[in-house]
């Protein structure tokens, strides 16, 4: 608010604060909760960076490791707030956080070392049934995830907090879709999630769990389970890994709601089977993890959320555009219409260099992907780009252009300008944030709010509002 007394400030957010607003009593439902997220970013190859291979610990072979050096073992550097106020003023409501928990549990790594063996890098192995993670999480790993939580909240924005690397194809993984091997971690699992619920009890709706990521069957199976089979497919196999992830899914609801407070009607995400999204039509089980995906029984009604990846093949355009409305119709049918909203926690191209080498196709499929998911009501995530390494810490955007067409595909071609997504009622009770973050106010009528603000630029209901 440059130029405004703090007398002219301070009297008005008195005046905001004499009219009084009912608190609601529960949470926004998981399809409030999914709207208003709008669009969204992954803070990847961050929390989420790990070693990931058992017999190449080079990070755990480092024994005065810190919390800093995983943060940036991946080629990111620390995050700091300043990121996330770009993305909030850029038009960005949400922001998916991958975590990978093993490394910052209780493995001590202690049979790990490195070693040169003329010039050439060598480790040994870590033997997880030998040294195991345990249950509890280390103090200052956790510390550090609260921190950046923190960071994402403070700008009145959409938090989701999740289980990353601990699935995968990485022989670290020890989430597995299995049924043997849920009934070997079910309890550990549980561990996890009953610490990082209890955690942020106390967090309001802006903050999200999601219970795994890319979970694979015991072949490591992109695609659908069992695909990695001989013959691509194994009845058994696959009838194992989608009982394995709707009973990893349930268990996920069940620790977290039994956390209480405010965890009890908490929004709680859950992926498909490798959150596989059903796109193809090379083989009749690319749809399986979605028909095959149940919605967890749940204590609180409307709280959960559907999610899969979706990373298409942009170079005919076309193609992609006509592929992902009909993929969005698949959606619809195989997964929302089972009673939960859906979110792409992850999405992007199929290729690393599509930025580079499909510019212009990656950008107008880019704007009509979040067309046509806005449509829908679906919240998308962009898995990584945007802004990347060093970028991060200036902070700018190392990919404005591709900024710019998921902005305009969501908010229209004038962009993010106080243009309001949707069109709420005008005594809807809002808080009032500052662009640098701070809460000048909470729970006044929306209508009230704009009319006693000064002439600037607002956070209002977790909008952007340009008061003239």
């Amino acid at each position: 608010m440059r130029g405004l007394s703090k007398w002219v400030v301070v009297g008005t957010m008195a005046a905001l604060m004499a009219v009084p607003c009912q608190a609601q009593d529960e949470f926004e439902t998981a399809r409030e909760a999914v709207r208003h997220m709008r669009i969204g970013w992954n803070l990847g190859n961050t929390l989420d960076s790990n070693s990931g291979d058992t017999l190449h610990m080079w990070q755990e072979a480092n024994k005065s490791r810190t919390v800093s050096d995983y943060e940036t073992m991946w080629g990111q550097k620390v995050t700091r707030p300043a990121l996330f106020k770009m993305f909030k003023e850029a038009g960005f409501n949400a922001i998916r956080v991958p975590v990978t928990w093993y490394p910052h549990m209780e493995a001590t790594f202690a049979s790990v070392r490195g070693y040169s063996d003329g010039g050439e890098w060598k480790y040994t192995p870590w033997l997880p049934s030998k040294d195991p993670i345990g249950t509890q999480i280390q103090t200052k790993w956790m510390k550090r995830v609260h921190e950046v939580v923190d960071y994402i909240i403070s700008q009145g924005m959409y938090c989701i907090l999740n289980i990353h690397h601990d699935t995968g194809a990485a022989n670290t993984a020890w989430l597995i879709a299995d049924e043997a091997d849920y009934a070997r971690q079910r309890e550990r699992f549980e561990a996890v999630w009953t610490q990082i619920a209890r955690e942020f009890r106390d967090y309001d709706e802006h903050l999200l769990f999601e219970g795994y990521n890319e979970m694979l069957d015991v072949k490591r199976s992109w695609c659908f389970a069992s695909f990695g089979a001989q013959g691509n497919y194994n009845a058994n196999i696959a009838r194992s890994a989608y009982a394995g992830i709707n009973s990893y899914a349930q268990s996920f609801v069940n620790a977290v709601r039994a956390t209480g407070g405010n965890n009890a009607q908490r929004n709680l995400i859950v992926c498909t089977y490798g959150a596989c999204d059903g796109a193809g039509t090379w083989s009749s089980h690319l749809q399986d993890p979605l028909k095959e995906m149940k919605l967890p029984d749940d204590s609180a009604e409307g709280h959960l959320i559907f999610e899969v990846h979706s990373y298409p093949d942009i170079k005919n355009v076309a193609a992609a555009k006509n592929d992902a409305k009909k993929l969005i119709t698949t959606w619809n049918s195989l997964l929302v219409a089972k009673g939960a909203p859906l979110i792409v926690g992850e999405w992007g191209t199929s290729t690393d260099r599509a930025y580079d080498d499909y510019r212009q196709n990656y950008l107008d499929f880019a704007r009509f992907f979040i067309e046509q998911t806005k449509a829908n009501s679906i919240a998308t995530f962009h898995w990584m780009g945007l802004s990347d390494g060093s970028h991060r810490t200036v902070p700018e955007f190392n990919q404005p252009d591709l900024v710019d067409a998921i902005v305009k595909g969501y908010y229209g071609p004038d962009g993010y300008l106080g243009v309001e997504p949707d069109t709420p009622a005008a005594d809807d009770c809002v808080d009032v944030y500052s662009l640098s973050g701070v809460r000048l106010c909470m729970g006044v009528p929306r209508n009230h709010a704009v009319s006693q603000l000064p002439k600037g630029i607002y956070i209002v209901g977790g909008k952007k509002v340009v008061v003239r």
